[in-house]
């Protein structure tokens, strides 16, 4: 990565710290730059926007290097599932294990919530994202034939469950541990990170 590229502020190292806030309407900017880089049609600004404006039972957060943007991801609480609507980290950064970053920030707001369960769907041929819902205790679950349709592939359903038992709270521990975070739902919508 050279001084040029937009995922690393000046002064700031390829490998530093790489840390998970709330999503705001500033940084819809880079996410869409991330967006377009995806293999599938990604979401509008306006689609994020109104996400945005559901902070009871949606939470949107960016993994940020420095002040640039290098992934997203949301949830979403529905009565006791929580499900990962959008994940994404720039293809510039992936596998410096921002995705993990994320999820974890996601499941432990699902966590936080009281959520039971957690869900999400993803690309088949997707194997290193499958590879990372399973290391956060997701199992397939089934299939939405055609969900992904601008690709022609359907979408392999996942599902966590006991998302509050002991047994989950230590695999994101876990998790953490090999992040060196400190473990924790990421900050609410209006506070300081």
């Amino acid at each position: 990565m050279n001084a040029a590229s937009p995922l690393v502020a000046p002064g700031v190292g390829a490998r530093a710290l790489v840390e998970v806030v709330p999503m705001r309407r500033r940084h819809l900017r880079s996410v869409l730059r991330i967006e377009r880089a995806a293999p599938h049609r990604g979401w509008s600004a306006g689609l994020y926007l109104g996400e945005l404006r559901r902070p009871e039972d949606r939470r949107y957060v960016v993994a940020r290097r420095g002040a640039a943007v290098v992934g997203f991801a949301g949830l979403m609480q529905v009565l006791e599932d929580a499900h990962v609507t959008t994940i994404a980290v720039d293809p510039a950064v992936q596998g410096q294990r921002i995705g993990t970053r994320l999820m974890l920030a996601l499941a432990e707001q699902a966590r936080a919530w009281g959520c039971d369960n957690l869900t999400l769907e993803v690309r088949p041929s997707n194997a290193a994202a499958i590879a990372l819902y399973r290391r956060f205790g997701l199992a397939p679950a089934g299939v939405r034939k055609g969900y992904y349709a601008d690709l022609g592939e359907d979408a392999l359903v996942m599902w966590g469950h006991e998302v509050q038992s002991p047994a989950f709270a230590d695999r994101l521990a876990a998790i953490a541990a090999t992040l060196d975070l400190p473990s924790g739902p990421p900050p609410a919508e209006g506070t300081t990170p």
